[in-house]
């Protein structure tokens, strides 16, 4: 059976659940461990300019293994990373599988020359390069003052043709046509990084940390006057039984829209805060807690024709949610 029709299939067995799958509705995995299967949709709080109360965040697909590095396509369909593998999920929720092999990506973005850069993760071969198109396929970066690359995990790029990227040990930037230098060292595991749209404020996800933390981008793309930008409604709590919430806040990627709001996917859902830090609400997207084993999202990204469609990926599953808000007009991640 064709990956496309198994999975038409999948949907199709979810949808004529409805109302039995919940969040009490329990899936038993491997190993013994119980785990409660994604609600088929979440019910979205009232956020200003962003969501109304009520609004459907609505499950796409489930059981996809690993869904993380969302992007939007020209056309506004979703490419979103799997196991090894780029998944496309078009207007009608179909999926595809859009490249077979992507040395593990995670985090992907297109550059001003229609090039889809992705950081890869495969252990003994990590670089950040080009994906796609297949004839212009390259490695960029694998290796920073000749230490290979410590579990890739983000990126952003700038109108410069500069990218951004994360790995366990700091934060890089690698110029057009330079060499990469760590400019963020001090932040323990650093996860996910944006641009403003406007380019001139970088934004780092603290997983260990109460706030998320901003800093100033000059123009040849160098950051200086780190500051607290805003505080996470997500916070660790240290011996929890649940151990995502013991390990930290699950800060993990974020999407800006046009307006400068910033999403950021932590262990309580989406947390959308307004362009001076305030929170502005939280989409409640998150399974699993009366079991202290919580799922919840890991990425986000803006698409949809006209970039009102916000896709949350992670827990092995895609959710997108219709929004007042719209996404930046070039889809940098």
């Amino acid at each position: 059976m064709s990956f496309c029709r198994s999975l038409s299939l999948k949907l199709t067995l979810l949808a004529a659940a409805g109302s039995l799958i919940g969040a009490s509705a329990l899936a038993q995995t491997g190993g013994g461990e119980e785990r409660a299967s994604p609600p088929a949709s979440f019910a979205a709080t009232a956020i200003p300019g962003v969501v109304a109360a009520g609004t459907r965040i609505e499950l796409v697909a489930t059981e996809l293994g690993r869904t993380e590095g969302p992007v939007a396509m020209p056309d506004g369909s979703m490419l979103v990373s799997s196991s090894n593998s780029i998944l496309r999920v078009d207007a009608s929720d179909n999926i595809s599988t859009f490249i077979e092999d992507s040395n593990r990506t995670n985090a992907m973005g297109w550059d001003l020359r229609g090039r889809l850069i992705s950081v890869q993760r495969e252990r003994g071969d990590e670089r950040v390069g080009v994906l796609y198109p297949a004839d212009q396929v390259t490695t960029l970066a694998d290796n920073f003052q000749g230490r290979p690359f410590d579990a890739l995990n983000d990126l952003a790029l700038d109108k410069r043709g500069g990218v951004y990227f994360t790995d366990t040990q700091g934060i890089y930037y690698l110029p057009p046509g330079g060499s990469v230098t760590r400019i963020i060292d001090e932040v323990p595991r650093p996860n996910g990084v944006i641009l403003s749209p406007d380019e001139r404020t970088l934004y780092v996800h603290n997983k260990d940390g109460v706030y998320m933390l901003s800093f100033e981008v000059a123009p040849d793309g160098t950051i200086s006057n780190r500051r607290n930008f805003a505080r996470y409604d997500s916070v660790r709590v240290p011996g929890h039984p649940d151990p995502s919430w013991d390990e930290d806040n699950g800060a993990d990627g974020m999407a800006v829209d046009s307006d400068g709001r910033v999403y950021a996917a932590t262990n309580v859902g989406v947390e959308v805060f307004s362009p001076d830090g305030g929170l502005l609400g939280v989409m409640p997207v998150q399974w699993g807690a009366e079991n202290n084993r919580i799922r919840k999202p890991q990425n986000v990204a803006f698409g949809g024709a006209d970039r009102k469609t916000l896709y949350i990926v992670g827990s092995a599953t895609i959710y997108k949610v219709r929004t007042m808000s719209q996404g930046p007009e070039r889809p940098t991640k």
